[in-house]
């Protein structure tokens, strides 16, 4: 709203004078920008749900050959596998991988020979690393997969 002030010399001067809501926003920009922030915190608090702090080698107690072979499992196999949890991502979780007589998709027995054939030769919706990984670090892997 525009209101007429004179200045000391009598002149009138337009001066802007502006409601409390409007220097405020309003009431609907408010409520968007509660919305806003409840739709916000709604989406951190369930993207959250999943995520742990990643534990380093010291703390799950991995010596030197299961901290190589954890390396390799970053490197090659994460990015299907979650390690320490039995749901998958495009392939099965890992955990507790050597904990049951069979493997639980292929029914194989659940051991360094089948495991490490399989890390080799790949599955059908597995690649194999045969000619990525060394024999060495092969067994480094299925080191650090015996502590899932």
């Amino acid at each position: 709203m525009v209101v007429g002030n004179l200045d000391e010399t009598g002149r009138k001067m337009a001066t802007t004078k502006v409601r409390a809501t409007e220097r405020q926003g309003g009431p609907k920009h408010n409520r968007l920008m509660a919305a806003t922030l409840v739709a916000w915190l709604a989406l951190v608090s369930l993207t959250g749900c999943d995520v742990e702090r990643r534990k380093s080698d010291a703390e799950l107690g991995l010596n030197p050959q299961q901290a190589a072979g954890r390396k390799i499992y970053d490197n090659y196999c994460d990015r299907c596998h979650r390690p320490y949890s039995t749901k998958g991502k495009k392939g099965p979780g890992l955990k507790g991988i050597f904990q049951h007589q069979y493997l639980s998709l292929s029914g194989l027995p659940a051991n360094d020979d089948r495991v490490g054939d399989i890390i080799r030769n790949g599955r059908p919706d597995m690649p194999g690393y045969g000619q990525t990984l060394s024999q060495q670090d092969i067994q480094d892997l299925l080191a650090y997969l015996h502590t899932l």
